[in-house]
């Protein structure tokens, strides 16, 4: 681990640019990284600790509930290929490096492209939460407990993307995958050598059948567990890539093609992913306990108490690499998303593109920090309830950023109103929902899941929240055209969705919307020279 953190402090050098103290450098890595860094980039950033820890813990405490992450995971296939192919083309046309940036030019308002930024900054937090218990996990599992080792790690990677920006994780993610596949390697064997799968799912349906409880077992319990399954799967798979960071590290490709190429092969990760759900069923059968009632050192311990000591150093130092490494991404996307539409649309519209880097530098510090009040905050059962409690927070962009990218008949009030109130009936529905302890005892009042009641279903607290959102703005839209209330200017253009890595019209944003000279970088450069694709395809 320490190893590879130095090598994120000097991945600066790698791939030198010309001037790394520019947001286009520093933010997206000069939007040129070819096929195989973007495909590690992607795995590091999107399939994470989450993955590797926090699904196994759901599984090894539920069972079939915890399996939603892998059609959940298989949906966004599709989506990203769609989707993101047309995000990446008008970012590269227009400039743009967070998803405010298009909300505020495809509907005209700098109030909404705000609005989308700071929704998503405060959505991020939760989700670094969520990398940041599992390395806890993963430090509490070899006896280093308490919060500072957690914060020294924290502090480390920083000083890596402070100083690296998104090259640190890229080069990061590709050291970390060949861990990663020692690591699935070696689970495969360590269940063949253990009675296999046949064993090891009777074995935790035996466990489930005894336990008091009514919502865990290999099976979903009734239409009402098959409820909050599915809106779980829509949910999760509609919020993974309205984050900030899916965004960031799809900007960082050299071409349309690199995008299409990374998105087919997604189902790769979702193999992945099924496996890891797993081997939490592995686990309960094997008889392995978390430490004290942390259900995210499971996989930990697992690793820890059935491997080879040297073996459990792999698998261990890969857990806590994969569990920096998204938040690293994050942090930058989070940080990238307040510098341009908040700083740079409110405070000073006239930041030089050193100015943007370095502030988006230090507030990368500041989400880290965030984050790691959301794990003291929070704190509940499972880590991954703080992803899907982001998850219904990011879920109210989906109107501006998402089905922006396909249509822009939406209003830009009506888009700003249906945010404020999705986000307020799912933050009231987050805070009406208990934790509950063994026995049915309530162990927190509030904030201690994301799964609510509707009509005596439950469902996913973000699906509901997104479908008041959408019956806002599609109401909200129709009145105000009606009215003829004046639209915002669509600073964008049907073909720049379809513009390509040689498309003769980039552009940065400040040139389209108030006319300030374009100081270009990277992908962006007018003057790229022959050596461009010899360093980055």
């Amino acid at each position: 681990m320490a190893f590879m953190l130095l090598l994120g402090v000097v991945a600066a050098r790698w791939r030198r640019p010309r001037d790394i103290h520019n947001l286009e450098e520093w933010g997206v890595g000069g939007r040129a990284f070819g096929n195989w860094t973007t495909w590690f980039l992607l795995g590091g950033s999107m399939y994470s600790a989450y993955t590797f820890v926090a699904v196994p813990a759901l599984t090894y405490g539920v069972g079939a509930m915890g399996f939603f992450a892998v059609p959940f995971a298989t949906i966004t296939t599709p989506l990203s290929f769609v989707f993101t192919t047309r995000a990446w083309s008008v970012a590269h046309r227009h400039g743009f490096l967070t998803p405010g940036e298009f909300s505020a030019a495809r509907f005209g308002s700098r109030g909404l492209g705000a609005a989308v930024a700071v929704t998503g900054i405060v959505a991020t937090m939760p989700y670094i939460a969520v990398q940041l218990a599992s390395l806890r996990a993963v430090l509490q599992t070899v006896g280093i407990p308490g919060e500072w080792p957690l914060l020294a790690a924290v502090t480390i990677i920083s000083l890596s993307t402070f100083r690296s920006g998104l090259r640190a994780p890229a080069l990061l993610s590709i050291a970390k995958d060949v861990l990663l596949g020692w690591v699935v390697v070696a689970a495969l064997l360590v269940v063949a050598m253990s009675g296999g799968w046949g064993d090891a799912f009777r074995k935790a349906g035996e466990h489930f059948a005894a336990t008091p409880s009514k919502t865990d077992g290999l099976l979903l319990g009734g239409s009402s567990g098959q409820a909050a399954y599915l809106t779980l799967v829509i949910g999760s798979a509609l919020s993974i890539f309205a984050y900030p960071h899916a965004l960031t590290t799809m900007l960082a490709a050299k071409d349309r093609a690199t995008v299409q190429r990374n998105a087919a092969a997604l189902p790769i990760y979702c193999l992945v992913l099924g496996l890891m759900a797993m081997l939490g069923i592995f686990a309960l059968s094997q008889g392995v306990r978390p430490a004290g009632r942390d259900l995210n050192t499971v996989m930990p311990q697992m690793f820890q108490s059935l491997f080879p000591s040297w073996s459990a150093g792999i698998a261990l130092a890969a857990f806590g690499i994969a569990a920096l490494i998204p938040a690293a991404v994050m942090s930058i996307a989070a940080a990238n998303a307040f510098t341009r539409s908040i700083y740079r649309a409110y405070l000073r519209p006239a930041a030089t593109p050193a100015e943007e880097a370095r502030v988006s530098r230090w507030t990368s510090l500041v989400v880290k920090l965030g984050a790691v009040a959301c794990i003291l905050l929070l704190d509940p059962a499972f880590s991954v309830d703080m992803q899907l409690i982001g998850g219904v927070i990011i879920l109210q962009t989906i109107p501006a950023a998402f089905v922006g990218l396909m249509t822009n008949w939406f209003h830009r009030l009506a888009l700003v109103a249906g945010l404020v109130v999705g986000l307020g009936v799912g933050v009231f529905q987050l805070y009406g929902i208990p934790q509950l302890g063994a026995g049915g005892t309530v162990v927190k009042a509030h904030f201690g899941g994301s799964i609510t009641t509707v009509g005596g279903t439950p469902v996913y607290v973000g699906v509901t929240s997104l479908l008041v959102n959408l019956a806002v703005v599609v109401l909200g839209t129709a009145i105000l055209r009606l009215a003829r209330v004046r639209a915002g200017r669509d600073a964008t253009r049907p073909d720049d969705y379809d513009a390509d890595a040689d498309d003769p019209m980039v552009k940065r944003l400040e040139a389209l919307l108030d006319g300030l000279p374009a100081n270009q970088a990277g992908v962006h450069a007018a003057g790229r020279g022959p050596g461009y694709r010899r360093n980055f395809g």
